[in-house]
């Protein structure tokens, strides 16, 4: 064979090739092999000593393997490979991968060693190494038979176990005894056709710690690529601490609801009878000239009683604003916000600017319209003057559709900012109301996975709210299903 026929498949090779003799020394070099070497061209490789480019303990360790290589017949020789550190000509030291094979119809004196970069994939699996030990979440690795092959740090402190207890055991250790024998089926039924989601679908997912108590959790599924044999990546997140607070939320908000309807039911009846009274008075009293002042007490008790009526029937609307509307729907908008201004009474004296800039919405349309409506009329009513500004508006942030609502009245003191959500709290004593609409307000939007804030000087100069309402459901926003 002719040093042409050796060298013509390895000149273009994206692979560095060099032809070497059994004393290291290299007679030939590729282009590839030149520049993973740094050296400036392949002319500077030829009559180079290949050993000098490893360090001391690497170097006799290979000369002890080309001793043993070019001493067997050429027939017995096989190809070898090691993984090494390179020292290139400027100082780089990269990883490779390098194998020795004997060239096909030689007399025996020589030989190709392939070299083979691994600088990108060591330094990729050090990088997934790292944020798969450092991930918040629990993160499994299951092969193809259902056995744990990797496990991070905070799986293991999820369940209690220790990593290497759970290395080479089925991940049905994982699972309660109940779940065991229909999750083999499970498991045959995503290998077959693997695809990235949400395990558990409409049921409830729980895993079992190592003392036996067993913990709520969410588990996304996704195929893990690897070439040796086909394995599973679950994400496991332990939700107990949501799943506590969804409970205690659900608690709380049936009884205060609980508590709204008993109390309403129990202070309607004593206002009934003082309405009554009242009424029984003025017949007796009828044809009796009265006072102005007396007259004037008779009208301020029975607007007592309205009020007191009004309030309770707000405070049954506050209870009620704790309960999700899953009615979705597509909503525009301008349509929406036209037609919140068009159900709202807002004097001839004010001009409203409106500003839209945003697509559609999938949202419950009645909590989200009667929002806009509330924080309208509240515009109005403390701007505190007859002719004023109202500017309603509305873009995209992230996730969220944010509208705000400001004017240029008087405003919010600072220290108010917050408290004016507050139940039974009056922004002004001279202005109508219970001090209810805001607290419901506020309670409707984030029962709906949203926000309100209020600033009390905002750009016109007087208060500004501003609705954060989510145009994209997270699961936790969303129903069981």
């Amino acid at each position: 064979m002719t040093t042409t026929d050796i060298h013509a498949p390895l000149v273009h090779a994206p692979i560095a090739a060099l032809i070497v003799d059994g004393a290291g020394v290299v007679s030939w070099g590729n282009a590839a092999a030149a520049a993973l070497l740094a050296e400036p061209d392949v002319d500077a490789l030829r009559l180079s000593l290949f050993f000098v480019r490893f360090c001391e303990d690497d170097a006799e360790t290979l000369r002890q393997m080309f001793d043993v290589f070019f001493k067997v017949p050429m027939e017995t020789r096989g190809s070898w490979s090691r993984q090494m550190v390179l020292h290139g000509a400027d100082g780089s030291r990269p990883t490779v991968t390098m194998t020795l094979a004997p060239v096909a119809g030689e007399d025996g004196d020589r030989a190709v060693v392939y070299l083979r970069n691994m600088t990108r994939e060591i330094t990729a699996e050090r990088r997934f190494t790292q944020m798969f030990e450092s991930m918040p979440l629990g993160v499994v690795v299951v092969d193809g038979k259902g056995r744990i092959a990797q496990a991070n740090a905070t799986l293991s402190n999820q369940f209690g176990w220790k990593v290497e207890e759970m290395i080479g055991q089925s991940i049905e250790m994982l699972l309660p005894e109940r779940y065991r024998e229909a999750h083999v089926d499970q498991v045959a039924s995503y290998a077959s056709t693997p695809r990235s989601r949400l395990m558990g679908g409409d049921r409830d997912v729980t895993g079992l710690h190592r003392n036996g108590r067993e913990l709520p959790v969410e588990v996304a599924l996704t195929r893990f690529e690897s070439t040796a044999q086909p394995l599973y990546m679950a994400i496991v997140s332990d939700i107990s601490h949501r799943k506590r607070s969804e409970r205690a939320l659900q608690q709380t908000n049936a009884q205060l609801e609980e508590f709204t309807y008993v109390a309403s039911h129990d202070l309607r009846s004593p206002l009934r009878g003082i309405a009554d009274l009242v009424s029984w008075i003025r017949e007796d009293l009828e044809g009796v000239e009265l006072s102005d002042d007396v007259l004037h007490n008779f009208d301020r008790i029975t607007q007592r009683i309205e009020r007191s009526e009004q309030m309770i029937d707000d405070l049954l609307s506050y209870a009620r604003a704790g309960v999700r509307d899953s009615r979705l729907q597509r909503i525009d908008p301008h349509e929406l916000v036209e037609e919140a201004l068009e159900l709202t009474a807002i004097p001839e004296g004010f001009e409203v600017d409106v500003d839209v800039q945003g697509g559609e919405i999938l949202a419950p349309r009645a909590p989200l319209s009667t929002s806009l409506r509330n924080l309208l009329s509240n515009a109005v009513k403390h701007h505190g003057g007859t002719e004023g500004r109202i500017r309603i508006s509305m873009r995209e942030e992230g996730r969220f559709s944010v509208f705000a609502v400001e004017d240029d009245g008087q405003g919010i003191a600072p220290e108010n900012e917050d408290r004016i959500f507050k139940l039974f709290h009056r922004a002004s004593p001279k202005t109508d109301g219970d001090g209810v609409g805001l607290a419901f307000t506020r309670r409707m939007i984030n029962a709906h996975g949203g926000m309100v804030t209020a600033q009390g000087k905002g750009p016109l100069g007087g208060a500004r709210f501003e609705v954060h309402w989510p145009r994209i459901l997270l699961r936790e926003n969303e129903d069981d299903d």
